[in-house]
């Protein structure tokens, strides 16, 4: 499998809250491979959606959700930054960012546990947005860069996309910073499609009980529930085209996922994805054998729910 496609959306600066340059991107490749696709989607966006995006294909049953912004930091004052998300902290982190005179680089540096600073060479303006300066690194069994939370499940989206007859692959935003985009796509696909069943194409953890190379996680849990009897009826089909997999229980953790379950209507969720080491640092890593599971599985679950 080629990873060029990863590779570059690992490198767009778009953290929870500033995903225009992700948005803009994923306008002009839809645009551009939309007419090569199996079927040619209805593409969805605009002031009322944000910079999320949906794309319909078919007679639509289920719904995929892949968030496209990252953690990151925002500037405060004199250097100081302030977390977007949870990201990962330790000293000489590579961050990168733009405000009105340009790019700017420069260093995490950690005054305490809670006081970080960015060590420039300026001062950034007040409000500017920073994200870990992007090192791919591809071997033969793993891909490594920051973000693979969640470009991996952007790349998994788009990778369905082209073989996708019915369905709606959801862009959305907001993720992780507590979600935004969410109730506002739910209501509009339950009200134009009655949409009842979503999965959530997002990066889970290696642990004690999630090991690389040996497939995609289904999620049974983390910090929110979803229904047994949907969770169930997943595992029964994966099993039925003897496809591998791997359970995941967690008490925490979120995605979309939770954003869906808190809505007024009967939508049921489960969050299936790889497992990535070095969470929400600059050098997450996947195992190869993990995403090509992972894609497969969707393509599975999209024909068959």
């Amino acid at each position: 499998m080629n990873y060029e496609l990863l590779k570059n959306l690992c490198s767009i600066h778009a953290p929870a809250g500033n995903e225009e340059k992700m948005y803009s991107f994923l306008l002009n490749y839809i645009e551009e491979f939309k007419n090569s696709w199996e079927v040619m989607p209805e593409v969805i966006y605009g002031d009322d959606f944000q910079h999320s995006i949906i794309l319909v294909f078919g007679k639509p049953r289920t719904a995929v959700f892949a968030h496209i912004d990252s953690i990151g930091f925002t500037a405060r004052y004199n250097n100081e930054l302030v977390k977007i998300g949870g990201p990962k902290t330790a000293d000489g982190y590579h961050l990168v960012g733009y405000d009105s005179h340009g790019p700017i680089e420069g260093y995490l540096k950690l005054n305490s546990d809670y006081d970080y600073q960015l060590t420039s060479n300026r001062i950034a303006d007040t409000g500017t947005t920073f994200t870990f300066k992007p090192e791919w690194k591809e071997g033969e069994d793993f891909v490594q860069c920051c973000y693979m939370d969640n470009r991996l499940g952007v790349f998994n989206a788009l990778k369905i996309a082209e073989s996708l007859k019915d369905g709606v692959l959801v862009f959305s935003c907001w993720e992780e910073h507590g979600g935004g985009s969410v109730p506002y796509i739910v209501k509009y696909l339950w009200e134009r499609f009655k949409i009842k069943q979503t999965l959530i194409s997002d990066i889970t953890w290696i642990t004690d009980g999630v090991t690389a190379g040996n497939g995609v996680v289904v999620s049974l849990r983390d910090s929110g529930l979803p229904r047994k009897v949907y969770t169930d009826k997943i595992r029964t089909i994966l099993k039925n085209h003897h496809h591998p997999f791997q359970l995941e229980v967690e008490s925490s953790g979120g995605s979309d996922g939770n954003e869906i379950q808190k809505q007024p209507y009967p939508i049921d969720w489960c969050f299936i994805g790889a497992a990535e080491l070095n969470v929400h640092s600059p050098t997450e890593t996947v195992n190869k054998k993990d995403i090509e599971s992972m894609i497969t599985a969707y393509q599975i679950l999209m024909q068959e729910l």
